[in-house]
């Protein structure tokens, strides 16, 4: 596999960064997870934007043009000649002296890694998935803003061993108001009498690019109404159907949490419909913008 490291497409072995490196001596820097569906790029655009908005939200200055950036993850994906894969883009803060102040780094580090990702099991995609409500809450926006997707993942990550730890794959994470606001990696939905419901931005959510393709393009065209609203668990477990969006994970229905079951049990017809749409749009023609 080859890797785009600061202008260079190197081999996947000699792909590294100096160990001076902010990005990895103290998580400073910014990423976007990409989707490619038959040679196209899901949602470059928004992606792009994205990270532009991270960041600027942690004072990082690119080095390179957005129109390098995006040139540069095209040619990644040529280069490895996968037409169906997962990009990994990161900008780190660059290497500098050791200590805090990010302004002594002078150059951010860019990176394209194109690879092949399966988050989850098939079966779970055709079964359900169960899942646990983790006890570490999501970090409060006014301490990190998780719209900001930063390399810094711990607290997501610790959750994610409780989910390990208890034999499932993935953890709903609360706010430290009480309200569901994530799971570790991916955006949650309930369904009840056929309106789907979600939990706003101000809950202490990452706006998934994925959510929002839902949301404002597979809902609608399925016939179903969207709503963003504060949510309690016991939303979820009063819900007919559950199930998670993201990058990796795409749309996938959740079977039960903590033990108990959701709905009947499996993914439920709406998730199902929502699914196929899906699949049908990014097998066919994966929007880019």
């Amino acid at each position: 596999m080859k890797v785009w490291l600061d202008g260079h497409l190197v081999d996947k072995q000699h792909a590294v960064v100096p160990v001076y490196d902010h990005g990895l001596l103290y998580g400073d820097g910014v990423f976007e997870g990409i989707r490619v569906y038959n040679g196209r790029i899901f949602k470059l655009k928004s992606h792009l934007d994205r990270l532009e908005a991270s960041a600027h939200a942690i004072h990082l200055t690119m080095h390179y043009t957005r129109r390098e950036i995006e040139q540069a993850v095209r040619e990644t994906v040529s280069a490895n000649g996968l037409k169906d894969a997962y990009i990994r883009l990161v900008v780190t803060r660059g290497p500098g002296p050791l200590g805090l102040n990010p302004f002594t780094c002078p150059k951010p580090t860019t990176i394209v890694i194109v690879d092949r990702i399966q988050l989850y099991p098939t079966e779970l995609y055709e079964n359900g998935m169960p899942v646990i409500v983790a006890k570490r809450p999501r970090i409060p926006v006014e301490c990190l803003d998780p719209s900001v997707k930063s390399l810094n993942y711990l607290n997501n990550i610790l959750a994610k061993v409780e989910a390990h730890e208890a034999g499932v794959h993935e953890a709903i994470m609360l706010n430290t108001d009480g309200e569901v606001a994530e799971c570790t990696g991916d955006n949650i939905f309930f369904i009840r009498g056929g309106r789907v419901v979600t939990p706003p931005v101000t809950a202490g959510i990452l706006n998934g690019v994925t959510r929002l393709f839902v949301m404002n393009d597979i809902a609608p065209f399925c016939g179903v109404a969207v709503e963003e609203r504060s949510m309690r668990l016991e939303d979820l477990f009063t819900a007919d159907e559950v199930f998670l969006t993201g990058t990796a994970a795409e749309i996938i229905g959740v079977s039960s949490i903590d033990g108990e079951v959701i709905g009947e049990g499996k993914v439920g017809p709406i998730t199902s419909k929502l699914i196929a749409e899906f699949k049908s749009r990014v097998a066919s023609q994966a929007p880019e913008d």
